[in-house]
């Protein structure tokens, strides 16, 4: 069995632990999108195919959550709203920009991002969480950025919406998890579409990677395992690192 083969055989089960730690805080996409790179995209259409199992995760953890009774709805769009608009900017920025360009940008990304990954956002976000009245003035522009950044790129948007959405929004953390993709839910599917105008998807792996990124969003909906997630991030972080040295040398397995 060849390199390529291997790679696509894992697509199902990296999507799977994607789904998984998306849905409880994010950073799934530092594993999804470089495997889709790796096996032979252009770095533009790997960005947009990647949107698909992002949509399917969330269409699954969105149901989850709102079933459970854990997502707050109240006044959410004056949130997605800004975000969707966002979302939209950046995907029309990430198609423009070419392959080489992307692959650099996306590189630096997984760097910066894994600076924050060790930093523990989400401990940092538990320990400052503290109730606040809603303001239009901070909202706005702030959910129009994160949505700019989630259109554009995805990687670890979650982690920006969460500290948003406690520090920002004034939402309790367990509610800002849940909220937290209903908004990526909906500004992905605008952002999918735009990729999907420019011909960037390609639906094949798409769909493979969603099959898994969806039944890894409903375990991580339905279970909480404060260890299991922290291996989860272990093996993120390392995988990281590798995808980022192979985005900078421009490996093609």
């Amino acid at each position: 069995m060849d390199s390529h083969t291997l790679l696509l055989a894992a697509v199902p089960v990296t999507g799977f632990v994607a789904g998984f730690v998306n849905t409880l805080a994010g950073s799934g996409s530092l594993l999804t999108l470089p495997i889709l790179i790796l096996l032979g995209l252009p770095a533009n259409v790997a960005n947009g195919t990647n949107r698909v199992g992002v949509v399917l995760q969330n269409v699954v953890a969105v149901a989850a959550f709102r079933k459970r009774g854990a997502l707050p709805l109240a006044g959410t769009w004056k949130l997605i709203a800004p975000a969707v608009a966002g979302a939209i900017l950046g995907a029309a920025l990430a198609v423009d920009l070419d392959e080489a360009l992307l692959r650099q940008t996306i590189g630096v990304l997984l760097l910066v991002l894994l600076a924050v990954m060790l930093l523990h956002p989400e401990r940092w976000i538990a320990e400052h969480a503290s109730p606040r009245e809603p303001r239009l003035l901070v909202e706005v522009p702030l959910f129009f950025a994160i949505g700019v950044y989630g259109g554009f790129i995805q990687i670890s948007v979650g982690l920006f919406l969460l500290a948003g959405l406690v520090l920002g929004a004034g939402y309790s953390a367990v509610g800002a998890n849940a909220l937290k993709n209903l908004i990526v839910l909906v500004f992905t599917v605008a952002a999918l579409a735009v990729f999907v105008v420019n011909e960037q998807v390609e639906w094949t792996l798409g769909l493979l990677l969603g099959a898994g990124q969806a039944a890894g969003a409903w375990v991580a909906a339905h279970v909480a395992i404060k260890r299991g997630a922290a291996l989860v991030r272990s093996a993120v972080v390392v995988v990281t690192v590798v995808s980022a040295v192979a985005l900078f040398a421009g490996a093609r397995l």
